[in-house]
């Protein structure tokens, strides 16, 4: 084979490569919180570091039975290790799209504002996860990966402001 033709072989199969047909699509809801404090008259927002080291918030699947505001509660509980919190307005949701293996997900994330109490230091992330930790809100708007969760972030502060929280 001449070096250009062996070339062109290389081409052409990289890209017919292609990935399998979708072969359904999926709908699921997840729910999820900003969760802030403040510490020394500081608003802190709680972020969680995911396995591929994307920084979000907590968040997870509503179960069979759940409502939104009660799997937003759950998951931060099981995510960050916080025990008491006050679930307070919903923010707004999210939609995005990924691609599961054959499978096209369509996600429908609710977000809802969460203040911390109680014992706000004491966080135990899931194994899974890389990273937790407070971060003023400049350094959570840096920090999250997702422009969504950023623009509630900003709704999230000037609720705050509003409600002298």
């Amino acid at each position: 084979m001449t070096p250009n033709l062996d070339r062109f072989e290389k081409f052409k199969k990289y890209f017919s490569r292609r990935k399998p047909l979708i072969q359904e699509v999926v709908r699921e809801t997840t729910a999820g919180g900003i969760v802030f404090r403040r510490q020394d008259g500081q608003v802190q927002i709680l972020l969680t570091q995911d396995a591929k080291d994307r920084w979000t918030i907590a968040k997870g699947h509503v179960e069979d039975g759940e409502v939104t505001r009660e799997t937003a509660e759950r998951e931060i509980q099981e995510e960050t290790g916080l025990k008491e919190m006050r679930v307070m307005d919903w923010l707004g949701k999210i939609n995005f799209r990924y691609r599961r293996q054959n499978s096209l997900v369509l996600m429908t994330m609710h977000v809802y504002l969460v203040q911390a109490q109680g014992d706000t230091n004491k966080l135990k992330k899931e194994e899974w996860m890389n990273g937790i930790g407070w971060f003023s809100v400049a350094e959570s708007l840096d920090k999250i990966e997702y422009e969504d969760i950023g623009k509630l972030i900003l709704l999230a502060m000037k609720k705050i402001r509003q409600g002298n929280l």
